[in-house]
């Protein structure tokens, strides 16, 4: 069974650093689409980034651009959102995202494994 943990959510002010953690258990993604997406309360889930462990290619929405990283470490079979700059609209559940294949996850609709979420509230 694949289970996606979240954790290293948390309260931090704006301005402020946090690393989210996504640990994969029940499988290996290492050539799948692996990411993040969050919600808001009132809103509807969207995209954060994405990589394609496989071909490299990364996305990230505008929203976040320039103020997000991810990384993963094979090793500990753990994809990580580093996130810098934050802003109090940033406050969010965050759900790690993989998909069954090497294809772009942009939607919600795109995701086939889902984590619980963790979250991420930002101060003014």
């Amino acid at each position: 069974q694949v289970q996606l943990v979240e954790s290293g959510g948390g309260l931090v002010q704006a301005g402020g650093s946090l690393r989210l953690s996504c640990a994969v258990y029940g499988r290996t993604f290492s050539s799948n689409t692996m990411g993040w997406f969050r919600q808001a309360p009132g809103k509807e889930r969207e995209f954060v980034a994405a990589k394609n462990w496989s071909g490299g290619n990364t996305y990230y929405a505008d929203s976040v651009k320039g103020r997000c990283t991810i990384s993963r470490d094979n090793a500990k079979n753990t994809v990580y959102l580093q996130m810098n700059s934050l802003k109090p609209e940033d406050t969010a559940v965050y759900y790690c995202a993989a998909r069954n294949d090497l294809r772009t996850m942009l939607l919600a609709t795109d995701v086939d494994y889902w984590g619980k979420g963790t979250l991420v509230t930002v101060s003014s």
